[in-house]
């Protein structure tokens, strides 16, 4: 399961998504979770599952892989799933003449918001899969540079975002080579009660932390020796520049979003 989080991970592919603009992919993602919680019915919500599909077939990125990073979540959609089903009470009655409660619709809105949760953790997952960590850094440094005038260290604040991404993998790698280790040792992981189980998560949890304390140290410790000292007369590289084509995803997002608006106007909301 652990192997199956793909958070933070770079797929390299040559697509138009890859090129966009970082700040204008991430006002994207921003955009899209606002209007994916302005979905009132299953018709909206098709029109950003759409495009959602159509910006995952322009990145060139496998659908396999974006299925790979829903795998962690199938709990909680899970959970959610029941709650809705068995919470709401309106609507008519599917089982009449039995103790199960169960209506059309709490089945309408537990399929719903199972949607609605697989559609924004694939359209997060985009971002991170077609954008490069460093240029994420720079793009979340520049949304964010009015902030200097409050004297917040921006630069910091992205750097910290970037590297928390970047070493989830790592970090993942860590527990399972931790865990393999104490099996070896012939820890019992899987079985017993929930108490002994999680008494036995213990001596996996102590390394893992001293572990990532290590590395931490380690990181700051090389990032002193090459005289890093933050953003002040930092120069890059590559200037990140706004093009035409950087334009057109904003325009589709907005006909999208006029869509949706008069889609919850003229249909029946579900929520």
């Amino acid at each position: 399961m652990l192997s199956d989080i793909t958070i933070g991970q770079y797929y390299k592919a040559d697509s138009f998504v890859h090129r966009l603009d970082p700040r204008i992919k991430i006002i994207l993602t921003i955009w899209f979770i606002v209007i994916i919680f302005l979905c009132k019915n299953f018709l909206s919500l098709a029109l950003m599952l759409s495009l959602v599909v159509f910006s995952i077939l322009a990145s060139k990125v496998p659908f396999k892989t974006f299925f790979k990073s829903l795998k962690p979540i199938i709990p909680v959609i899970l959970f959610t799933t029941i709650l809705n089903i068995f919470y709401i009470k309106d609507g008519n009655l599917l089982f009449p003449d039995t103790f199960i409660k169960i209506t059309d619709l709490g089945l309408a809105t537990a399929f719903f918001m199972s949607v609605r949760i697989i559609t924004l953790i694939m359209c997060s997952s985009l971002l991170t899969y077609t954008t490069v960590p460093t240029m994420l850094t720079d793009a979340i440094e520049k949304l964010l540079s009015p902030l200097k005038v409050f004297h917040i260290e921006v630069h910091t604040f992205a750097m910290m975002m970037t590297l928390a991404l970047r070493f989830i993998p790592t970090l993942i790698e860590e527990i399972e080579r931790i865990t393999n280790a104490q099996k070896a040792r012939g820890a019992d992981l899987e079985n017993g009660k929930l108490m002994q189980r999680v008494k036995a998560m213990i001596p996996i949890l102590i390394p893992l932390f001293v572990s990532a304390f290590m590395r931490a140290s380690e990181l700051a410790f090389a990032m002193s020796c090459r005289c890093y000292r933050g953003g002040n007369g930092r120069t890059k590289m590559k200037q990140m520049k706004l093009s035409l084509k950087d334009i057109v995803p904003l325009l589709i997002f907005a006909v999208f979003t006029v869509g949706v608006v008069l889609v919850n106007k003229y249909f029946n909301p579900i929520i």
